[in-house]
C-alpha cells in the first residue's frame, strides 16, 4: 500500500475542485486573450507571458515556458491558438518533470528500521499546524505508527493548537512548557518514537523569519540533537508555503532554503485562492520537489502532490 492510496475519482474530484478557482481566472484571461485571433503571433504570446505572471507562477518560470512555446512557433510556422491549451499542458508536464521531482503516489517510508523523521518548518500562519495533523492522519490511516513533536516553544498557541490536532486524530504528543529548548522536546519526540517503535515522526519547529541566523543555529541543533539518537534524522525537511500568498511564497522558500537544507514543500490553501500557479514556480524555481499540496478542509485534502494528476486537472475543460 502506497503512501496515502493511489490516486482516486474522489481524490481527483477533491483536486479538480481546489484548482477550480486557479483555473476559472487563469483560463477567463486566456480566452479574453485570444479572442478574434486565429493563430498565435506575437501579441498572443505577450499577453500569455502577462497572464502566467498574474496567475503566480513567477517571471523566470514564466520566460521559460514562453521561450519553449516561441520554438515551437518558428518550428510550425503556424499554430492555431485552438491549439494553445494542448501545448501549455505539455510544456509545463515537461518543465515539472524536469524538477528534481519523482511523483510519490506509491512512496511508502524506506524500511530502516528506524522512525522516520519529518521535521516541518514555516512561518506561522500558512497552515503548519493543520499539515502537521494531516500528515499524521494520513500516516496513520495507511497503518504507521506516529508521534509528534511540539517543538515550537515559543508561542503557547503552537503547542495548544499542536495537542489539538493530535488528540483529533488521536497520536501522541510529546510536548514541554512554552520557552522551553526546542532542541530538548525534539530529542525526547525522537528518543520517545524509538522506544516506542514508532514508525514516522513529525517535528513541528518555530515560525519566525525575522532573525534568520537565530532560526539557523536553531533548526541546526535540532538537528544535531536528534541525530544522536538516530544518525541520519530528519530523514525529511518539509517547508509549508501558503500557496494563496503568491509572490511571498516565493520569498519564504528563497529564505528558508538558505537558512536550513529543505528536501520537500507542502503547499496549502490552493482551494481559496486563483494563485494556483504559484505550485508550477516554485517547483522551477526551487528544484525542491513539491510533494504535498493542501486543496480544502478535510482530513483528506491534504494530497500528494502528482504533477500529471495536477496538471491534468488544471487543463482539464
Amino acid at each position: 500500500m502506497g503512501l496515502f492510496g493511489s490516486f482516486t475519482l474522489k481524490k481527483k474530484e477533491s483536486l479538480d475542485k481546489g484548482l477550480s478557482k486557479t483555473k476559472e481566472s487563469f483560463f477567463g484571461k486566456l480566452s479574453r486573450a485570444i479572442v478574434g485571433k486565429s493563430k498565435v503571433d506575437d501579441e498572443v504570446l505577450d499577453n500569455l507571458e502577462e497572464i502566467l505572471i498574474s496567475s503566480d507562477v513567477g517571471v523566470d518560470t514564466t520566460l521559460k515556458i514562453i521561450e519553449r512555446i516561441e520554438k515551437r512557433v518558428s518550428r510550425d510556422k503556424y499554430l492555431g491558438v485552438n491549439e494553445l491549451n494542448s501545448i501549455l499542458k505539455e510544456e509545463i508536464a515537461s518543465l515539472l518533470e524536469e524538477n528534481n521531482s519523482n511523483d510519490v503516489s506509491d512512496f511508502d517510508l524506506p524500511a530502516t528500521g528506524e522512525p522516520y523523521v519529518i521535521m516541518v518548518v514555516g512561518v506561522n500562519g500558512v497552515g503548519k499546524t493543520t499539515t502537521i495533523g494531516k500528515l499524521a492522519y494520513q500516516f496513520r490511516e495507511s497503518g504507521k505508527k506516529v508521534i509528534i513533536g511540539a517543538a515550537d516553544t515559543f508561542r503557547a498557541a503552537a503547542i495548544d493548537q499542536l495537542e489539538i490536532w493530535a488528540n483529533r486524530v488521536d497520536v501522541p504528543i510529546i510536548k514541554q512548557k512554552m520557552g522551553s529548548d526546542p532542541a530538548s522536546v525534539a530529542y525526547d519526540t525522537v528518543a520517545s518514537a524509538k522506544a516506542n517503535g514508532a514508525d514516522v515522526v513529525i517535528i513541528d519547529t518555530a515560525g519566525r523569519l525575522h532573525n534568520k541566523v537565530n532560526l539557523m543555529n536553531e533548526l541546526t541543533k535540532i538537528k544535531r540533537v536528534m541525530q544522536k539518537v538516530i544518525p541520519d534524522a530528519p530523514q525529511e525537511v518539509l517547508l509549508v508555503l501558503d500557496g494563496s500568498t503568491g509572490q511571498n511564497a516565493f520569498e519564504q522558500a528563497k529564505q528558508f532554503t538558505l537558512a536550513t537544507d529543505v528536501t520537500a514543500l507542502a503547499l496549502t490553501k490552493l482551494d481559496g485562492t486563483a494563485k494556483g500557479g504559484v505550485v508550477i514556480g516554485i517547483s522551477d524555481q526551487f528544484k525542491i520537489p513539491v510533494k504535498y499540496i493542501g486543496i480544502g478542509e478535510k482530513m483528506e485534502d491534504l494530497q500528494i502532490f502528482r504533477r500529471k494528476e495536477f496538471v491534468e486537472s488544471f487543463f482539464e475543460n
